[in-house]
């Protein structure tokens, strides 16, 4: 069919047409004003996902992932914030909805689950694009109900929000709470096993207790190497004592010294008295005898000090030996003492060691117990629901655009079905076209009907259409195949 033959058979049953596209929109019209009026209210929320959290000061790394927005629009939707938002509009209280649910489900399961489906199915989330802004809206026949309900949605996710972000923080508070005591615990035995050993041990200051006891161990061994020498001196001087004349302690002995000068001094007297006296002069004799006194308190006196030197180096010989064990007893305690700091260190370090870990756990656990009861919500309400003034449908306008399209769209459907079931002869090139021969003349109408306007589509196709209509059927059978 060519555009020609559409146009021709449009306003051949242009009157079917107008039908039903008038009685598309007058159905339209009224069903849009027979069907209850629909309020829609709605709120929007802001989700701070860049602001650092007010207790663990830093940015969450799941507030920044793209999953998170589609998290909070299914949370939203979610029958826990839709028992919560029924709470806060404490609809289960109100006899009316309780009636609803009676009548529904003849009292069989929960009227709060009841009542959360069916807010359900009124609420609509939307997020908002390449933004963090969520829209809900909520739509029912009461305006004021359906604001109600849209800030009770918004605060019921706002407040399941914060449970689902405390609840975790509670229980991690009291595990650390638990660990906080087994620490505690910990770290008061270390302290016990470091106080009682220091009291086993008598070690307050391993340091300076160790080097109080090296410090005595040095002293010892200058003293052993003083007595040493000490020693070996006196050895040397009992080896000399054959020469007791060549001794330092002799020669160096003032009584010595004052002997030797008066047996000198009575030696030349005594030469002098027996060359002028004569030996067996009383004079002689007596000199004589003091000098032999002289000489055995001279021999007396050396032999004193080689017998103190010998005395001296057995006594050296005694130390040394004195200093020898008390070095090895010195020894002997300062590898204690190294033992004893060597545990006393390890104690300390238990006891450092469960001290960090009691001050770490103590942080954490006060950590989570700030975030367990915290209030704080990274959620804003940006525009509250307000009762809407204008209803959201039906759109009358709308419904009746709708089916003036729809209207028309069946109309020319059922023409065209119409002309296919009784297809006719509308001009020439029909004709034409339906004999396969040519149209040698046409006869124009003799005059226009009687009542009729014609109009301008009428005027553009006057010159197509000389001839009036007749049915593709008779127009054939009068003809009988022939020419026409």
């Amino acid at each position: 069919m060519t555009f020609l033959q559409l146009l021709l058979t449009l306003r051949a049953r242009i009157r079917v047409m107008l039908t039903i596209v008038i009685g598309t929109m007058l159905t339209a019209l009224a069903v849009s004003l027979v069907i209850p009026k629909k309020f829609t209210a709605g709120t929007a929320m802001v989700i701070d996902v860049k602001s650092p959290d007010p207790i663990a000061g830093m940015v969450l790394p799941g507030m920044i992932s793209p999953s998170y927005m589609a998290t909070q629009v299914d949370i939203i939707n979610s029958d826990r914030v839709a028992q919560r938002a029924v709470k806060l509009l404490h609809l289960a209280d109100d006899p009316s909805f309780r009636q609803k649910w009676q009548d529904a489900t003849e009292g069989k399961g929960e009227l709060g689950v009841w009542l959360a489906n069916e807010l359900q199915k009124k609420l609509d989330v939307k997020p908002a694009r390449e933004s963090n802004v969520i829209n809900i809206n909520f739509s029912g026949p009461e305006p004021t109900f359906v604001a109600s309900a849209a800030n009770a949605f918004a605060q019921a996710y706002i407040d399941v929000n914060l449970e689902l972000k405390v609840e975790p923080a509670r229980q991690n508070a009291a595990w650390f709470e638990g660990q906080t005591r087994l620490v505690r615990e910990r770290l008061e035995a270390a302290q016990q096993a470091y106080s009682d050993y220091q009291q086993k041990s008598g070690i307050v200051a391993s340091d300076e207790r160790l080097d109080s006891e090296t410090a005595r161990l040095n002293e010892l061994s200058t003293q052993l190497a003083v007595v040493q020498g000490q020693s070996s001196e006196s050895h040397s001087k009992s080896l000399a004592a054959g020469d007791a004349g060549t001794l330092s302690e002799v020669l160096q002995n003032p009584l010595i010294n004052s002997l030797k000068a008066d047996i000198s001094r009575l030696e030349s007297k005594l030469q002098e008295s027996n060359i002028n006296l004569g030996k067996n002069h009383p004079q002689t004799l007596r000199s004589q005898s003091e000098l032999a006194s002289l000489n055995a308190r001279l021999a007396s006196e050396t032999r004193k000090i080689i017998h103190s030197i010998g005395t001296a180096y057995e006594v050296s010989k005694q130390n040394e030996s004195g200093l020898r064990d008390a070095i090895e007893k010195q020894k002997a305690r300062l590898l204690g003492v190294s033992r004893q700091r060597d545990d006393i260190s390890v104690l300390k370090r238990d006891v450092e060691m469960a001290q960090r870990a009691f001050e770490e756990v103590s942080l954490r656990t006060s950590q989570t117990r700030l975030e367990s009861l915290s209030v704080l919500t990274n959620v804003i309400i940006l525009n509250p629901a307000f009762v809407p003034t204008e209803h959201a449908s039906p759109k009358i306008l709308l419904n009746v655009l709708l089916s003036l399209f729809l209207g028309t769209l069946f109309g020319g459907g059922y023409a065209l079905m119409q002309e296919l079931a009784n297809v006719r002869v509308r001009s020439t090139s029909d004709l034409a076209l339906a004999l396969k021969l040519p149209v040698l003349a046409a006869i124009p109408h003799a005059a226009a009907p009687s009542g009729r306007r014609r109009g301008r589509f009428a005027t553009i196709f006057k010159h197509r259409s000389p001839y009036k209509p007749v049915a593709w059927k008779a127009a054939t059978s009068s003809s009988g195949g022939a020419r026409p």
